[in-house]
């Protein structure tokens, strides 16, 4: 199998004190040197993040885990990723694939910066990105995020920033039937599962890849930066559980150390992708030397 990371944004974000809820100066000190200026931006105190996209060749089968924000988009719960005009689809065919390419598109929640490429813009309203695929979708979450589900409940956050998300960019997948939805356990195909991280979202799937002699472990947003490997209890202010959020995350990085296996968060600068020690009941990363790019 081959990875490729496909690039569509990046950016300051927002304040550490902002983004963490149980944030202490105390604790983010100490690893600042580390975070500087992949991960974090000295100058203007923001954390430095991506938009991208990961895609697995397994030589028969193409799968895309995560499709960004997207174009033509309008957010006005985070209106940084609104209205966007990003060459995503270009850097896509640069690493050799044309969106009829993909056989399987895995979206590991449906939040706003998870969905995006899903669709595109046409005359009619929003068509599928990738005409070929099979969109696998986590069924957890569409009861929470699906507005003609009455039963939905989102947090006041959660509903603020993800407005508008699913009629563009799952709803039109559903009507032209082309989603699979998926909870834990689901096989995408042999050596690739899913399993599931709830906690930043209800439904929120991780995808565990075992290859002959690696592994990798794609983990959408159970992480979004590198300091919460140092300190596994803070979350992200979007997480819709926050005790559930805090165990998902535990879990994860116990088995990245424990299989050795290479760590992929969706939203991480640097290296994109880190391996987990633990020593001493704590973690720390291990950045991988070779860029992935």
């Amino acid at each position: 199998m081959t990875l490729h990371r496909i690039e569509e944004w990046q950016g300051g974000f927002a304040p550490p004190s902002k983004m963490f809820r149980g944030f202490e100066e105390s604790r983010w000190q100490p690893h600042e040197h580390e975070l500087v200026p992949d991960y974090h931006q000295a100058e203007t105190g923001l954390i430095y993040g991506f938009l991208q996209s990961w895609l697995i060749d397994t030589g028969t089968e193409k799968i895309l885990f995560d499709t960004g924000a997207g174009n033509d988009k309008e957010r006005p719960g985070i209106p940084i990723f609104g209205g966007l005009q990003t060459d995503f689809l270009s850097r896509l065919r640069a690493a050799g694939f044309e969106p009829g390419d993909i056989d399987t598109v895995v979206c590991s929640h449906l939040h706003i910066d998870h969905v995006g490429w899903n669709t595109v813009r046409d005359e009619g309203g929003w068509k599928a990105t990738f005409p070929n695929a099979r969109y696998v979708l986590p069924l957890g979450d569409r009861a929470c995020w699906d507005p003609e589900d009455e039963t939905a409940e989102p947090s006041a956050v959660g509903k603020a920033v993800n407005a508008g998300v699913f009629e563009d960019s799952v709803r039109p997948l559903i009507d032209q039937d082309r989603v699979v939805w998926a909870e834990s356990g689901f096989e995408v195909r042999p050596g690739i599962d899913l399993f599931a991280v709830a906690g930043h979202t209800p439904g929120h799937l991780a995808m565990r890849v075992l290859a002959k002699d690696d592994a990798a472990l794609f983990v959408g947003d159970v992480l979004h930066h590198p300091i919460q490997i140092h300190n596994p209890d803070w979350n992200s202010q979007f997480c819709e559980d926050q005790d559930t959020a805090r165990e998902s995350r535990y879990s994860v990085l116990q088995e990245a150390a424990q299989r050795g296996a290479l760590l992929v968060p969706a939203h991480f600068g640097g290296v994109h992708a880190v391996r987990i020690a633990r020593e001493a009941g704590r973690f720390r990363p291990i950045y991988h030397p070779e860029r992935l790019s």
